[in-house]
């Protein structure tokens, strides 16, 4: 299934040299591509080019109340493919995203993975339809931008309408069914980047550890929300100058 993307197509898609190629970003559970609002002109900057996908039930994209990570995951490699055929990809996931994303990775080749503030994984076994009853509660709160800047302070205006506006979007029984199914779990790549909040809800610092010891780059900013670009847009770019500098 082909999935709405935001595709600038109009980067160079070099870096330092290593080719053509394109960043792949990966929305968390309730945003969309235009979450990335913020990130991908500072990628363009640097000369990427950049699709940013809607997930399933999100943004403009179908919904599937049958889906699950990997049918997800097969969706995006579809879009991507058909829109960037044959060209070398890096990519940055968030959340549900980065969950996606490393089951994207364990079927194509991608140059460099970012996963921000997400263990790859998803707790399956829930009731489909209560569980999308309380994502249904969440999105009603996440449609008024001015419940969002109240409950999230570090949000600017545009932050808080480009979330409500996803919010508006969001199909909670095709979120739900990804719950529905099997548990989830990946371990990112070694070489992979973790960018991690800290503390952080999500990535305990025994997990950050093991997730070391396999390898991983782990990346913490001190003080940051789950939705790290949010509240430390200028640390986040620092963090990653394999993509902003």
């Amino acid at each position: 299934m082909l999935l709405n993307a935001i595709d600038t197509g109009t980067g160079t898609g070099t870096r330092h040299g290593a080719g053509a190629g394109v960043v792949l970003l990966l929305h968390g559970l309730m945003g969309s591509a235009e979450s990335w609002w913020r990130i991908a002109p500072a990628l363009e900057r640097t000369g990427h080019r950049v699709i940013a996908v809607d997930l399933p039930g999100h943004g403009l994209s179908p919904r599937d109340e049958s889906c699950s990570v990997a049918s997800v995951a097969a969706d995006v490699i579809e879009t991507v493919q058909a829109l960037a055929p044959g060209v070398a990809l890096d990519a940055i996931g968030h959340s549900y995203g980065g969950t996606v994303l490393a089951t994207v990775a364990s079927r194509v080749p991608i140059r460099q993975t970012v996963y921000v503030d997400t263990l790859c994984a998803f707790a399956g076994g829930e009731d489909q339809r209560r569980l999308a009853e309380n994502y249904e509660a969440d999105r009603r709160n996440r449609t008024d931008p001015a419940w969002l800047r109240a409950s999230r302070p570090f949000y600017s205006e545009t932050d808080a309408a480009v979330e409500a506006r996803a919010a508006e979007r969001f199909d909670p029984m095709t979120a739900a069914s990804i719950s529905s199914g099997a548990d989830v779990a990946w371990d990112p790549q070694p070489g992979s980047i973790l960018v991690r909040a800290q503390p952080s809800k999500f990535v305990t610092d025994d997990e950050a550890h093991r997730l070391a010891a396999l390898g991983v780059d782990v990346r913490d900013i001190p003080g940051a929300a789950h939705s790290v670009w949010y509240s430390h847009f200028d640390e986040f770019c620092a963090t990653l100058p394999e993509f902003f500098s």
